[in-house]
């Protein structure tokens, strides 16, 4: 993610505000600003969120266009539901962070907890530590980067979207029931039934590419291989040759 200037044009704190209060002061503050359509060239307004010491539910449903930093952490469901805005939380996070995202872009510097990114429909999500079970589990759409290791389970029943594991994934990686697609830099403990490890296509490369530049993700994408079903891999290799390849199982 972009930096962010050193001064914030507003600072709020979680202690002072209910989570409904906070949404509509911050709706309020993208209102003030007229930052209401993706099509303004105006700088979104940047907020500095304090008092954030590991609460659950935090930041849920903001759908404001707005840049929000974080000090702090976040705890158990927070950032889920949002849209639109961009957030960097300079901490960690807990369970279920950005669940059922919507669009916008979140980046969290540290570590986090189960199910980061569960049910995502679009936006940009990166963690810069590492991730526990389920990542990207259900995922639509969108794109969710994770830095360091991710455990079991990750991308289950994912029917769309990207998803890149930079360092290393627990048991049973894999299981997209659509066009999802996942990239690993280093070892899955196992992957899941049906999935293979095959090398980049070269616009896999060109896209992974540009996709790392953008999340601000050091890393070439030739070190990353995909993991995709052995099935997909057949149909691959059939239009490269032009060989029928059925798969009798």
């Amino acid at each position: 993610m972009k930096a962010d200037p050193a001064v914030a044009d507003f600072v709020l704190s979680l202690d002072d505000f209910t989570d409904r209060s906070l949404r509509t002061r911050i709706a309020g503050i993208a209102l003030s600003r007229g930052n209401l359509d993706a099509a303004d060239d105006k700088p979104l307004p940047l907020i500095r969120i304090e008092g954030a010491r590991g609460q659950a539910h935090a930041l849920m449903a903001i759908r404001s266009r707005v840049r929000l930093r974080v000090t702090g952490s976040v705890g158990d469901y927070s950032l889920s539901h949002g849209s639109r805005c961009e957030i960097r939380v300079d901490g960690s996070g807990g369970h279920g962070i950005a669940e059922c995202l919507e669009g916008g872009a979140i980046g969290i510097l540290g570590d986090v907890g189960h199910g980061v990114g569960v049910g995502m429909r679009s936006g940009t999500l990166a963690v810069y530590g590492h991730a526990g079970d389920r990542v990207g589990a259900a995922m639509m759409a969108g794109e969710l980067f994770v830095r360091g290791n991710v455990g079991a389970d990750c991308g289950v029943g994912m029917r769309g979207g990207t998803m890149v594991v930079g360092g290393d994934a627990g048991p049973r990686l894999g299981e997209p029931r659509g066009t999802g697609m996942i990239f690993l830099r280093g070892r899955a403990e196992s992957l899941a039934e049906g999935m293979v490890e095959v090398p980049l296509r070269k616009r896999d490369e060109l896209r992974l590419g540009v996709l790392l530049i953008n999340a601000e993700i050091r890393g070439l994408a030739k070190d990353f291989r995909r993991v995709i079903s052995e099935t997909a891999w057949r149909q691959e290799e059939s239009k490269v040759t032009g060989e029928m390849r059925p798969n009798w199982r």
